[in-house]
């Protein structure tokens, strides 16, 4: 078991954001943070870089140097918010889309091969204490 002199479920967690980061680069030119982000922008019809960010939990900053990046590669844009002159709305372009599509399947299989040999009591006790953990970090336990 992981203790703070030990953080193995940190170490687990960037080995396998690691291995599944390598295969979107091969297969799609594509980060895995990129794919966090159009998923995001997928889930949403609209929405803001501050919603964004409040969402992947990073900075406003970081959320908008990452979105100028997305930009670049015509995966999203930015379009005037008609209820705030201040503030963008990003939405996916099409080619943000396919990309999404695209990319979608093999993260999925690179999630499910990297924890294939787990047997389903280990990844449900797993899941959980994720989400009681995540929850306690939120300040929501």
């Amino acid at each position: 078991m992981a203790s703070a002199q030990d953080p193995g479920g940190a170490r687990a967690e960037t080995r396998l954001f690691n291995l599944v980061d390598a295969r979107l680069r091969a297969q799609h030119d594509m980060t895995l943070g990129e794919l966090d982000f159009l998923r995001v922008l997928g889930r949403r019809p609209t929405c803001r870089v501050q919603d964004v960010a409040g969402e992947i939990d990073i900075t406003v900053g970081a959320t908008s140097k990452a979105v100028d990046r997305l930009e670049a590669k015509g995966w999203c844009r930015r379009k005037a918010n008609p209820d705030d002159r201040r503030s963008s709305l990003l939405v996916l372009t099409p080619a943000g889309r396919r990309a999404l599509a695209a990319a979608t399947p093999t993260f999925e299989a690179a999630m499910a091969e990297h924890v294939a040999d787990l047997p389903q009591p280990i990844l449900d006790h797993l899941a959980e204490g994720l989400r009681l953990w995540r929850r306690h970090l939120e300040g929501r336990d």
